[in-house]
C-alpha cells in the first residue's frame, strides 16, 4: 500500500510558498583559483587524509584533478594548507591563468597522473 504522505518530511512542507524559501547562499570560492564554484563543488584535503590531513577545502573539479595528477601526496602534504605556495608553482600559475576566463562548470580532461 502506498502511503499517503511522504515519510522523509512533514507534511507541511508540501504547501509552503515560495515567499518562505530562503535564497541560496552564493557558492564559496575554489581554495586553489579563488574564482566561485559552480554547481558541482569539490571537498578537497589539501593535506591528504594518508598523511594525516582532516580539513577540508571547496574545490572545482577540475582545479581538485589538476591537483592530483601533477603532484604526490608528499609534495601537497609539503604545500600544507597554503594555496598562495601552491599558485607559485609555475604549473600552477599556468593553469589558474588559463583556467581564469572558464566557466565556474567547466570541466576537460587534463591526462593522466604521472608514474614515478
Amino acid at each position: 500500500m502506498a502511503r499517503k504522505y511522504s515519510k522523509h518530511g512533514p507534511r507541511e512542507d508540501l504547501w509552503r510558498d515560495d515567499e518562505d524559501v530562503a535564497e541560496a547562499p552564493p557558492p564559496p570560492d575554489c581554495w586553489l583559483c579563488e574564482r566561485p564554484c559552480g554547481e558541482s563543488v569539490i571537498w578537497h584535503h589539501p593535506v591528504p587524509k594518508s598523511r594525516g590531513g582532516r580539513d577540508t577545502v571547496p574545490m572545482h573539479p577540475i582545479c581538485q584533478n589538476m591537483l592530483i595528477t601533477t603532484f604526490s601526496n608528499s609534495e601537497l602534504q609539503r604545500y600544507g594548507m597554503d594555496a598562495s605556495l601552491l599558485r607559485i608553482e609555475p604549473r600552477v600559475e599556468r593553469f589558474v591563468a588559463w583556467v581564469a576566463n572558464k566557466d565556474p562548470d567547466f570541466n576537460a580532461a587534463l591526462g593522466k597522473k604521472k608514474q614515478r
